[in-house]
């Protein structure tokens, strides 16, 4: 059986809190600037990816992935 390794975002001396909301989103926004530069199969983006999806809860990106479809996302895509 293979064995799962878990992993997160490296520290970020942007975000030296515990709250981590900032950082999430920071983190999401990235992807989505680097995969519109970039291309959706970058493989550079993929950490960028990893960073949000291990740091902000599933609902949140959710909601900002709608967001986004809709044209009403409130960050600096």
């Amino acid at each position: 059986m293979a064995e799962i390794e878990l992993k997160t975002a490296p520290a970020d001396y942007r975000f030296p809190t515990t709250n981590q909301s900032r950082h999430c989103f920071t983190r999401y926004v990235e992807f989505h600037r680097c995969v519109a530069a970039k291309g959706d199969d970058a493989s550079e983006c993929q950490k960028f990816a990893q960073f949000y999806r291990s740091l902000c809860p599933g609902e949140w990106v959710d909601r900002w992935n709608e967001q986004r479809e809709n044209g009403i996302f409130p960050g600096p895509l």
